[in-house]
C-alpha cells in the first residue's frame, strides 16, 4: 500500500459509489489538503480512483479511458486490455500505483503488477495507506446499518479511516452513478 491517500468504492443496490480523501502527501510533509483523486470516465459511465503520484494518476487514467473507448464501455474487457499494456510497458509497470474502477454492473481493483481483482463480495473496494481503515468501516457499517445510502456509507467509512490514517484527511469527494 501507499502512503498516500484513501480510495472506497462500494456498489450497492442502487448506486456506484467510488469516494476520496484530498491529502497529498511528500514524505511526512502535507502538500496540498484538497486534490481530487477520483474522476468520471467514459461520458460520466465508469466511476476511477487512484493510490500513486498525480502525474502518474493522469496518464494511467487518459491510458485507460482509451481501452474503455476501444471496448464501447466494455469495463471488463477494458480492465484485462488495460492491465496487459500496463504490465508489459516498462515503465509503466514500475509505477508503484493503483486504481479502482467501477460501474453498476463491476467493481476491479487494477494494479502495475498486472492484477485485475475483482472483490470477493463483489460491492467494496479499497487502496490506498487508509484502504484497510476505510473498508473495514465500511464492512461494520454495511452489516449494522442496514438501510444506510451508498453515498453516507463511503463517506462514514472514509472519515473514520481519516481519524486513524495520518496520510488522509476528512476534505473529502464523492462521485455517484445511478441505476
Amino acid at each position: 500500500m501507499f502512503d498516500a491517500t484513501t480510495i472506497l468504492a462500494y456498489k450497492g443496490k442502487t448506486k456506484a459509489v467510488i469516494g476520496g480523501d484530498g491529502q497529498v502527501t511528500f514524505g511526512n510533509t502535507v502538500l496540498k489538503s484538497n486534490a481530487t483523486k477520483i474522476r468520471t470516465l467514459y461520458n460520466g459511465k465508469i466511476l476511477a480512483g487512484f493510490a500513486g503520484s498525480t502525474a502518474d494518476a493522469f496518464n494511467l487514467f487518459d491510458m485507460f479511458e482509451g481501452y474503455l473507448t476501444d471496448k464501447k464501455g466494455d469495463l471488463l474487457k477494458a480492465v484485462i486490455d488495460f492491465s496487459k499494456a500496463w504490465r508489459k510497458d516498462k515503465v509503466l509497470r514500475r509505477l508503484e500505483a493503483m486504481m479502482i474502477v467501477l460501474n453498476n454492473n463491476h467493481i476491479f481493483i487494477l494494479t502495475g503488477n498486472g492484477d485485475v481483482v475483482e472483490p470477493e463480495d463483489g460491492e467494496l473496494a479499497s487502496i490506498g495507506s487508509g484502504g484497510n481503515f476505510a473498508i473495514s468501516a465500511a464492512r461494520a457499517l454495511k452489516r449494522h446499518a442496514v438501510d444506510m445510502d451508498e453515498e453516507v456509507l463511503v463517506k462514514e467509512s472514509l472519515k473514520i479511516a481519516s481519524e486513524l490514517c495520518i496520510y488522509t484527511n476528512d476534505n473529502i469527494k464523492i462521485l455517484t452513478l445511478q441505476e
